[in-house]
């Protein structure tokens, strides 16, 4: 005898637990119990388990029956043409949705070419099995898991555009990319959460290869003319606030240019780019610990005999000020009020940051590399049509990782660029590297990406072609 619970609530019990299971899993199928219920048996604990709980983790399968999935080419052709809607599949008993108790019961295969008698489910696609950051990941089956894992955190911690309507936040810091562009190799998952309308990163030349040891290990050359021409400039955005709050005994912190005499005063010349209102303008360039907002607040702690000391005595200087070692233009000046009535300053200052030696890059496939040198154009080496690569980094980085994902999206790219259209690669879904081949070749290209590189020294042919 099988015990049965509903939510964790004991009802009763049950002689053939495993056919009581199968049944209550045919009506549902059939409609006549609601989708959102899930059945499970743990024959280690000899339970079933009925779940009807709000705010499970449940994801949709393909039922499977006898080997064969009930999803057909058939449906698939209706569903393209709008004749039959997710939820009909649902109802028809097509799909289900499956919780994790429910699931610790069912075997799910990846593909349909893996299905088994043994099978009761299959993946709606394989690609299911990432995250929404991963999914971003071209070709991710060519690349070591731990790469993957890697690239999936760094599309996260892209810059690019958060939001388009940053000019009216006020977010307590945020990073904008000043040219953002939407990749040329993209994924599925870029399509259905349309990132081309808040792009991260750029699109770049590249090529591998070694040069005059500044890219060693994990360093890369960058190309100074590009950075000059705005390639990966973005800007800091951070926030400063002021707000006058009230004390006991009716004290209060006053926004304004403090009084000579008041504890902390800085000097005139501290304060000598403030207005009347002690509130800095926009489009003034800020340095290292310049005042932002002048502000004085009364002595909140006074001893025995500080309670005879009035006026200035009893006012201290806590202005805001720039962040040590930071420097930017005030960008926006909100001039609101708190929850509590009180007088609040919001100051929006900028900051441009161009990419410098010492900055860090990084692929989608978890190529992390420091810039090494800046060099100038001229000094690069360049093809036979003049075309200069924007970032130059070590091929001795390639193998180690075994990211060779990396290598397919830089053929994807040149390919997508010769092309003018962008190409999907999503994981398990990738363009077969055939087509790529066949793409360069027509375009006058070798098939297998590489090309010949001219000294920018001594203009001399280089004896081995260059993949980029």
């Amino acid at each position: 005898m099988a015990d049965v619970f509903i939510d964790g609530r004991f009802v009763g019990q049950a002689k053939e637990p495993e056919k009581m299971i199968e049944f209550l899993r045919e009506k549902r199928r059939a409609g006549k119990i609601p989708d959102q219920v899930n059945f499970s048996y743990l024959d280690y604990l000899n339970e079933i388990r009925v779940v009807t709980d709000e705010g499970r983790v449940r994801r949709p399968l393909i039922i499977i029956e006898n080997g064969k999935p009930k999803l057909t080419q058939e449906h698939i052709e209706k569903i393209q043409k709008g004749e039959i809607m997710w939820h009909d599949l649902i109802n028809n008993g097509i799909i289900e949705y499956l919780d994790t108790e429910e699931e610790e019961n069912a075997l799910v295969a990846l593909r349909s070419e893996n299905l088994t008698k043994e099978h009761t489910h299959l993946e709606l696609d394989p690609l299911v099995i990432f995250g929404i950051s991963t999914s971003f990941v071209p070709f991710p089956e060519f690349d070591r898991g731990d790469r993957v894992n890697f690239g999936s955190k760094m599309v996260g911690q892209s810059i690019g555009l958060y939001s388009t309507n940053f000019l009216r936040r006020v977010d307590t810091k945020s990073n904008i990319l000043v040219y953002p562009q939407k990749s040329l190799v993209k994924t599925h998952i870029d399509d259905v959460l349309h990132s081309e309308n808040h792009p991260g990163g750029q699109n770049i030349v590249i090529a591998v290869m070694s040069f005059k040891c500044f890219n060693i290990e994990d360093a890369i050359i960058m190309n100074k003319s590009s950075v000059e021409r705005g390639l990966f400039w973005s800007y800091l955005f951070r926030t400063y606030e002021a707000e006058e709050k009230k004390y006991m005994g009716g004290q209060e912190d006053i926004i304004g240019i403090p009084e000579p005499g008041v504890k902390g005063y800085a000097g005139e010349e501290a304060y000598k780019h403030l207005p009347e209102d002690g509130i800095i303008n926009p489009e003034i360039h800020l340095t290292d610990e310049q005042i932002i907002v002048g502000k004085t607040s009364p002595l909140r702690f006074l001893g025995s005999l500080d309670q005879f000391i009035t006026d200035l005595e009893n006012i201290r200087e806590t202005s805001v000020k720039l962040r040590h070692g930071e420097e930017g233009i005030v960008d926006r000046v909100f001039i609101t009020e708190s929850a509590d009535g009180n007088k609040l300053v919001k100051v929006v200052v900028r900051d441009l940051k161009r990419p410098e030696i010492g900055d860090k890059f990084a692929s989608r496939h978890g190529q992390k590399g420091v810039i090494g040198l800046i060099i100038p154009e001229e000094d690069l080496p360049f093809t036979e049509d003049g075309v200069i690569p924007d970032i130059i980094f070590n091929p001795h980085s390639i193998p180690s990782r075994m990211t060779i994902g990396k290598l397919l999206e830089i053929i994807g790219g040149k390919v997508c660029a010769l092309n003018g259209k962008r190409s999907s690669n999503s994981a398990f879904h990738p363009t077969p590297e055939k087509d790529f081949v066949e793409a360069l070749e027509k375009n006058g290209f070798k098939g297998d990406g590489k090309e010949a590189l001219y000294d920018a020294d001594t203009g001399e042919k280089y004896t081995q072609d260059v993949f980029m």
